[in-house]
């Protein structure tokens, strides 16, 4: 049972020892705030993995795992069933065993997490912020085909913008998120900007194993150029197969797509149907070879929709960075996340249709090691000074010390 000594308590649906990125930001930070000396607990689902208790502590962190089993069915229904469970068993345990004035920062998965927690919130007089890694059901509306579903969704936004208003707080990642909480009232006092990081232990790997991981994949002699992560549908995969098809008379370079997502079958046919020997996909690799994957490559790719601009910050953007890569962004290239890397010269940006201007930019770079070279310095630079976890622990402790 939580203790009543005021505290920080998140509620997310992933936690340690799973490996969602929420999972690992969330125990970056969790862990980050126990150290600067706060009392924290997490409110989360039981992984499918064997001999995990439904409660311990560990690194400080008290750790209270719900039944409801934190898989992700394929269906949109499967889904929907798995959250509503999770929110229900959440807003009971909370109304049992919350105390009273604790800060309960609620994240975004579940969609709307926050939301279905405000009155819960609001009952046991608890201080609740919304962190909002995505914004919901902005999201959803953007990528989904149904009609009728994004009406329903729809009629939820005035719903979340009163739970936004009426919270002690929001938190999310850039201005971009910000001015979408901004236009639904959000008194500017309240709406805090507090950037995601590198996951805890990512470092530019040693050249003996990145050489030997390119081996393994063989690709020794290639130039590599690497996506990485979810290949759903809030990121600009499109552009993926003509930027393969204008490098196919390159054959030193490979573009290899690590992850799973939605899009990744359609993907995997296309390129089988066209013949494209320079693209290569590999699932998703483990936690502990991040920073050995990350940095095989030459050069990442950084994807986004320009409809999801404003309500997503591809985060394995801070990895990268940390591993000392240069990086293309391929969408809005308005959006502040073309700008960061445009301005730090970390790389470069393109919007989907510019294949032509891609293709220009990975043949100069793979015929130029020296060019590689600044803006893989450029994006250690700035992880250095602002992609890390301490910086972001540093700027929660200042806002949770500020709250009245």
């Amino acid at each position: 049972m939580l203790m009543s000594a005021p505290r920080v308590i998140f509620i997310n649906r992933f936690y340690w020892p799973d490996e969602p990125a929420t999972a690992q930001l969330l125990t970056d930070l969790a862990e980050a705030l126990v150290a600067r000396g706060w009392q924290v607990e997490i409110i989360t689902s039981m992984p499918r993995k064997p001999a995990i208790p439904h409660r311990e502590q560990r690194r400080g962190v008290w750790i209270h795992r719900l039944s409801n089993p934190a898989a992700k069915p394929a269906s949109l229904w499967g889904r929907a069933l798995l959250f509503a469970g999770f929110l229900t068993k959440a807003c009971w345990f909370c109304l049992c065993h919350l105390p009273r004035g604790d800060i309960v920062i609620t994240m975004t998965d579940p969609p709307l997490l926050g939301l279905w927690l405000w009155p819960v919130a609001k009952i046991k007089r608890a201080r609740q912020l919304h962190w909002a890694q995505d914004i919901y059901p902005e999201v959803a509306i953007s990528v989904i085909d149904s009609w009728m579903l994004r009406g329903l969704l729809k009629a939820l936004i005035p719903l979340r913008n009163a739970s936004w208003r009426h919270s002690t707080g929001c938190v999310t990642l850039g201005r971009d998120m910000a001015s979408v909480m901004a236009r639904a009232g959000l008194d500017p006092r309240r709406l805090h900007i507090i950037p995601n990081w590198a996951p805890a232990g990512i470092e530019p790997a040693l050249s003996t194993v990145r050489d030997d991981l390119r081996r393994f994949w063989g690709l020794s002699d290639s130039f590599v150029v690497v996506y990485s992560g979810n290949m759903g549908r809030v990121h600009e995969l499109d552009a993926l197969l003509p930027l393969s098809r204008a490098l196919r008379r390159h054959p030193g370079i490979v573009l290899l797509l690590v992850g799973e997502g939605s899009s990744k079958a359609a993907l995997q046919e296309s390129v089988r149907m066209e013949g494209l020997e320079n693209v290569r996909f590999l699932p998703p690799q483990p936690r502990e070879m991040l920073s050995s994957m990350l940095s095989a490559a030459d050069i990442h790719l950084v994807t986004l929709r320009a409809n999801c601009a404003s309500s997503v910050f591809p985060s394995k953007f801070y990895g990268i960075a940390a591993v000392a890569r240069p990086m293309m962004f391929v969408g809005p290239k308005d959006c502040e996340l073309a700008q960061i890397i445009e301005q730090r010269g970390m790389g470069a940006s393109f919007g989907a249709m510019e294949t032509d201007g891609m293709a220009k930019y990975i043949i100069g770079l793979s015929n130029d090691p020296g060019s590689c070279q600044r803006q893989s310095a450029a994006a250690h630079a700035f992880s250095l000074s602002e992609g890390r976890i301490e910086h972001a622990s540093a700027l929660w402790d200042r806002l949770l010390r500020s709250l009245p």
